[in-house]
């Protein structure tokens, strides 16, 4: 199963940790959209920056 992963929120003064997991998922830039594969890590990463994100089923 695919998720579309879209960033509603700035990354500017979140701690370091949410930053690099923006940047591992391939976002960065509000409103950058990407879709992947539903896996362990990805869903984890997911939880940690949920704030900052939209999920969606692709």
């Amino acid at each position: 199963m695919k998720v579309k992963i879209t960033q509603i929120k700035s990354m500017i003064k979140r701690p370091k940790d949410q930053k690099l997991t923006l940047e591992a998922l391939g976002l960065g830039k509000i409103n950058r959209t990407v879709e992947k594969e539903v896996n362990g890590p990805i869903v984890g990463m997911v939880k940690k920056v949920s704030h900052l994100i939209k999920v969606e089923e692709a």
